[in-house]
């Protein structure tokens, strides 16, 4: 039997616990940096397998696991661990039990995975050809991110992470199927607030007022010429506006009004050139309708860029584990991952995870409804595995 038959022999063995796992986590989901409850489950599992590990970033987990041989490379696999704040409106029978959180981006599922990745790489351990270490990461949810704070704790040094791979599941990729890019994949991501203080009064006399709404709707609209009209069109660029604040009435006029957006691209010397710009334009619409305006950018993730040689390798990789039919060559997507935060510093491949329903519309990631394909389980446990055999494999 070859290795490959091997792992898929056993992934399907060990579905349906993983499945268990997988709807348990979803059911008690947690918010960043408070996945108490998520910390001990993994724990549990990992003590049972026998499988060491170390706590890292608060509520994360490190687990190690070592082949035979003394030399070799060292591979990570990357789960991270929290839920949203949002409330589940899918209906399902294991959905969540804590209100207003919920597991809307699959990070239930990557947890799932990488422990089921752990049990096959136990299981087979003797044919390990170096280290692997499982990273089971905290708040990816929200700034700065998890996945700083393990990078700052120096525990994927000794021996020193050679390579790390991550899988994000992907409702608009029919389950059974993998999405991979090389080179340039996600976006960095900032956060803007901006608020604008001017001289309220009377909507009758507006003529008497410094009107900030008047300003910020100004200011809304001009500052999308800094993506139209500054940006290289080469350069995928969004700025958008989703919050505004302007606690007036039909007929009054408030002091203040707050926007809060995202800015997001995938260059970072033309992030940095449109955070100046940004605040420029802002600052001088303000000023020149007679209202003050404070302006806070919070610097958010860098733009995540896969490795080319290592993604060429894990493609490969791919194809002989799942056959080329099943792997798509994916765009550019404008989110934004702390995983950004890895490939800085190490050698990363991050691929989308097919978790879609076929001949449906599949409600996207961040919604009240969004579910995922459970036959997806059996691909993502084994193909990571997979891809940690081979990596270490032929890198020897």
């Amino acid at each position: 039997m070859t290795l490959k038959d091997e792992i898929k022999a056993i992934a399907s063995e060990i579905k349906e616990d993983i499945l268990a796992k997988r709807r348990y986590l979803h059911q008690y989901p947690e918010l960043s940096f408070k996945e108490f409850n998520t910390s001990a489950f993994i724990k549990k599992s990992l003590d049972e397998w026998g499988i060491p590990w170390i706590p890292v970033a608060d509520t994360g987990i490190i687990a190690t696991l070592r082949g035979n041989h003394k030399t070799g490379n060292t591979i990570a696999l990357r789960a991270d661990m929290d839920a949203l704040p949002i409330h589940e409106n899918t209906g399902l029978a294991f959905k969540s039990v804590n209100p207003g959180v919920m597991h809307a981006c699959g990070h239930d599922l990557h947890i799932a995975s990488l422990l089921g990745a752990a049990y096959i790489l136990k299981r087979l351990g003797k044919k390990i050809n170096g280290t692997v270490k499982l990273i089971f990461q905290p708040a990816e949810e929200i700034l700065p991110g998890g996945a700083i704070k393990i990078l700052q704790e120096g525990v994927l040094q000794n021996p020193k992470v050679n390579a790390i791979l991550g899988q994000h599941t992907m409702p608009s990729i029919e389950s059974g199927k993998v999405g991979i890019r090389k080179g340039m994949f996600m976006a960095s991501m900032d956060e803007i607030r901006i608020k604008v203080e001017g001289k309220g009064g009377h909507g009758a006399e507006p003529h008497n007022n410094n009107d900030p709404v008047v300003a910020v709707a100004t200011m809304i609209v001009t500052l999308q010429q800094i993506v139209s009209r500054y940006n290289n069109p080469k350069t995928p660029t969004v700025l958008s506006f989703g919050k505004i604040e302007a606690n007036g009435s039909t007929n009054i006029i408030p002091d203040t009004v707050s926007i809060e957006g995202t800015f997001r691209t995938m260059d970072e010397h033309w992030r940095d050139e449109a955070h100046e710009k940004i605040i420029r334009v802002a600052k001088s619409i303000a000023h020149g309708l007679g209202c003050e305006c404070d302006i806070d950018i919070k610097r958010g993730y860098p733009s995540l860029h896969n490795c080319e040689v290592l993604t060429d390798k894990i493609h490969s990789y791919m194809r002989e584990y799942m056959g080329d039919e099943n792997i798509i060559e994916t765009d550019i997507w404008m989110a934004s991952e702390d995983f950004a935060y890895y490939a800085q510093n190490f050698s990363s491949c991050f691929y989308l995870l097919g978790t879609g329903y076929p001949n449906r519309i599949n409600a996207s990631l961040h919604t009240t409804t969004m579910e995922i394909n459970e036959e997806c389980i059996e691909t993502s446990i084994g193909l990571m595995s997979y891809l940690s055999f081979q990596y270490l494999n032929m890198t020897r």
